[in-house]
C-alpha cells in the first residue's frame, strides 16, 4: 500500500512549459517522472511501478515465447564496432568514451555486435541453432533534438532479441516467431495498433516491419489503403506506376513528346510560381491545350550528403514542380548519409549550378557533372519545362532519356493523402504514429563482419542468418499514456496501472479514515495493490482531482454516505459511478479488479 500522506512526489496543476505532447505534460503533472536534461528523466515511485509493470509484461511475453533473457553491459568496446563500420556510420549519434589506458568505448546504442559475438563464442555447429536471445537494456543516442519527454530521449529502455539461423528458412521462422509474440505484447497492455511496411536503415536487411501506435502527436507519418488494407512507414512507401495519359492537369509532365527542346526567355522566374505565371501570361509560351500548372515543371534540388567520416558530396534530385522534397524518404535511401540543403558557400563552390535556374542537361554522369538521381514521376520519356543553366532561362520540352539522363530513381518526395496505393491503385491516407516495435529480417550482415560461423551437417563452414527485433519499452509507457488518458487526467489499462485501486477518504469525520483504513486492509491483504489519499488536511475536490490526473482505473471514494453504510466506486475510465454497501466492499472490489484485469481494463 502506497500512502499518498507519505508518497514521494508531488502533482502539478498546469502543463510544463516544455510538454510538447499530452503523455508529456501528464506524466509530469502526475508525478511520474522528473526532467534531469534534454532527453534524460528520472522515474518516480508512480512511474517506477507502470515502467516495471510494462516491462514484466515484455518480459512474460518473451519468455512465453521461448526466447532465452540475456544481459549485456551498456559501456561497450570501440572494436567491434569498427568491424561492422558502425563506429563510423553512426556518427554524433554515439556516445564515445575514452578510459584512463587510452581506450575507446561507446555507450551501447544496440547490440547486433554483442549478440553477434556472443554466440560465436558458444555456437560452433549446426546442431547449436536456432537460438534466441533477448535482453532489456538501457540504450543511449545523443538525438539532436530529445523531444517529447520519454518518447525521444537520450537515454531509453529497449527489449531487443535477435534470432541465429543456419538459412533464410529459419529465419522466417523465427521473424513470424517475433511477430506473433509482439502482437500478443502489445494486445496484452491495452494499446491500439498497427504494422506497416518499413525501411530496415542503420539495421539493414531484406525485411522490416514497425508496429505504430495510432497518435496525433506521433513523430512517424504511415500511409494506410482502406481498400486493400496496404500499409506502410512513409520512407518504405513506394510511387504507383504510371498514370494514364491524357487527364488534363493531373497527367502533368506524363505525355512523351516528339517535339525538339526549346530554350525560352523567362526573366524574373526563380521559382516555380512565378515561372507558371510567366508561361501562362505570354501568349507565345501558353498552351493550346490547358493552363500551365506547377507539375508541368521539373524542379531540382540541390543538396549536399555528408557521410559519416565528414566528407561531402553534392547531389541533385529531380522532383515535379507541385511536390516537395522529403529529406526524411531520402536519407532512408542514402543512409547512412545525412542531407542539407545548399548554401551560399555551396553554390560558389559549384559555379555550373544556377540557383533558380538549373537544369539536368548538366548533371549526371552522362554529362560529366555532379550526381543527379529522380523522383519515379520523372520517368524516361516524360517532357518538362526546367531550368537552362543560365539566369533569367528555362527550356520547354526537355525530355528525360533524351535530353538528359538521370543516374538513378530515388524515392524523394513529400507523400500526399490521394497518393495511388501501389498495391491496388486507390488513393492513400497519411497518419500519425509512435513506433513501439521493430522486426527486422537482417541477414547475414553482422555475421559476416564479425565472422560468425557454424558447421552445417555436411562439415561445411556456413556464415549464421540473422534477425533482430526491438521493443521501447520506456516508450511503451508514453504511448499507452497517449491512448489512454482524457482531459482529466491519465487512465491506465489494469495490466500497467501502478496500484489496482485509488481510495480516497473524505471530510474530517474520524470514522470515514477508520473505515479506509480497514479497507485498504483488507484488499492489500487479498493481494491488491492500494493507493490510499489518506492525507486529512487536502481538501475532497483536490483528493478528486488528483486521482483523477493519476489514472488508476478503479477509485473507491469514502465520505458523506459512509453513515449510510455505503461507499462510492468509480470507473476512472468511463466516469461510471456506483453505491456499494461498506460491508461487501472488499468482495465486489477484488472481482471488479479481477474483471479489469481479465478484459484488459474495461471491466464492463
Amino acid at each position: 500500500m502506497l500512502r499518498m500522506s507519505e508518497l514521494f512526489g508531488r502533482t502539478l496543476r498546469d502543463d510544463p512549459a516544455d510538454a510538447e505532447v499530452p503523455s508529456h505534460a501528464l506524466l509530469m503533472r502526475a508525478g511520474y517522472i522528473r526532467r534531469v536534461s534534454p532527453g534524460v528523466f528520472t522515474w518516480l515511485p508512480l512511474g517506477w511501478r507502470v515502467y516495471r509493470a510494462v516491462e514484466r509484461v515484455v518480459r512474460e511475453q518473451m519468455d512465453a515465447a521461448g526466447f532465452q533473457e540475456v544481459h549485456f553491459p551498456a559501456l561497450l568496446p570501440r572494436e567491434p564496432y569498427e568491424r561492422t563500420h558502425r563506429w563510423t556510420e553512426y556518427g554524433e549519434t554515439l556516445f564515445r568514451l575514452r578510459d584512463r589506458r587510452g581506450n575507446d568505448h561507446l555507450l551501447g546504442p544496440t547490440h547486433e555486435e554483442m549478440f553477434t559475438l556472443l554466440v560465436k563464442d558458444i555456437c560452433s555447429s549446426y546442431r547449436d541453432l536456432p537460438v534466441i536471445l533477448y535482453q532489456i537494456q538501457v540504450k543511449y543516442r545523443d538525438e539532436a533534438r530529445p523531444r517529447a519527454g520519454i518518447l525521444r530521449g537520450r537515454e531509453f529502455t529497449m527489449k531487443d532479441s535477435y534470432s541465429f539461423d543456419l538459412d533464410e528458412v529459419g529465419l522466417a521462422r523465427s521473424y513470424q516467431r517475433h511477430r506473433e509474440a509482439y502482437i500478443a505484447t502489445f494486445d496484452r497492455l491495452g494499446l491500439s495498433y498497427v504494422i506497416v511496411s518499413a525501411t530496415s536503415g542503420a539495421m539493414g536487411g531484406s525485411r522490416s516491419e514497425e508496429f505504430l501506435a495510432p497518435c496525433s502527436h506521433g513523430e512517424d507519418t504511415f500511409v494506410r489503403c482502406a481498400g486493400c488494407g496496404y500499409a506502410a512507414n512513409v520512407e518504405a512507401f513506394t510511387t504507383a506506376g504510371p498514370v494514364a495519359a491524357g487527364a488534363g492537369p493531373a497527367d502533368a509532365g506524363a505525355a512523351t513528346v516528339a517535339a525538339p527542346m526549346v530554350e525560352v526567355d523567362t526573366p524574373g522566374t526563380p521559382t516555380i510560381d512565378s515561372l507558371v505565371s510567366l508561361l501562362n501570361d505570354r501568349p507565345d509560351l501558353r498552351r493550346e491545350d490547358r493552363p500551365w500548372v506547377a507539375g508541368d515543371t521539373l524542379k531540382n534540388v540541390v543538396l549536399i550528403r555528408q557521410l559519416p567520416d565528414g566528407s561531402t558530396l553534392p547531389l541533385v534530385v529531380g522532383v515535379p514542380g507541385d511536390r516537395e522534397v522529403d529529406l526524411r524518404r531520402l536519407e532512408a535511401s542514402l543512409h547512412p548519409a545525412v542531407l542539407r540543403t545548399f548554401e551560399d558557400a555551396d553554390f560558389l563552390a559549384h559555379p555550373t549550378l544556377v540557383r533558380g535556374y538549373l537544369g539536368p542537361q548538366v548533371l549526371g554522369a552522362a554529362a560529366g557533372g555532379i550526381e543527379y538521381l529522380v523522383d519515379p514521376r520523372v520517368r524516361p520519356g516524360t517532357a518538362w519545362v526546367t531550368g537552362a543553366n543560365a539566369p533569367g532561362r528555362h527550356v520547354i520540352d526537355l525530355v528525360i532519356g533524351r535530353d538528359a539522363h538521370p543516374d538513378g530513381v530515388i524515392e524523394a518526395v513529400t507523400v500526399e493523402p490521394g497518393d495511388p496505393c501501389p498495391q491496388c491503385g486507390a488513393g492513400i491516407e497519411l497518419a500519425r504514429g509512435i513506433e513501439i516495435g521493430h522486426i527486422f529480417a537482417l541477414g547475414r550482415k553482422y555475421a559476416e563482419a564479425l565472422e560468425l560461423r557454424v558447421l552445417d551437417e555436411h562439415g561445411e563452414a556456413v556464415v549464421v542468418t540473422m534477425g533482430s527485433y526491438g521493443i521501447g519499452v520506456s516508450r511503451l509507457v508514453a504511448a499507452i499514456a497517449e491512448q489512454w488518458h482524457d482531459t482529466r487526467g491519465l487512465c491506465w489499462p489494469a495490466v500497467v496501472a501502478p496500484a489496482d485501486i485509488h481510495l480516497i477518504a473524505t471530510g474530517k469525520e474520524a470514522a470515514a479514515y477508520a473505515a479506509a483504513d480497514d479497507l485498504a486492509a483488507q484488499l492489500t491483504d487479498s493481494g491488491l495493490r492500494v493507493l490510499y489519499d489518506d492525507r486529512p488536511t487536502v481538501s475532497p475536490g483536490v483528493k478528486f482531482n488528483d486521482s483523477e490526473l493519476i489514472g488508476v482505473p478503479t477509485i473507491v471514494v469514502i465520505g458523506k454516505r459512509l453513515a449510510e453504510g455505503l461507499i462510492e466506486l468509480k470507473d476512472r475510465r468511463t466516469g461510471d459511478r456506483a453505491d456499494i454497501p461498506v460491508g461487501e466492499a472488499a468482495a465486489l472490489i477484488r472481482a471488479r479488479v479481477a474483471r479489469l484485469v481479465h478484459t484488459g481494463g474495461d471491466a464492463g
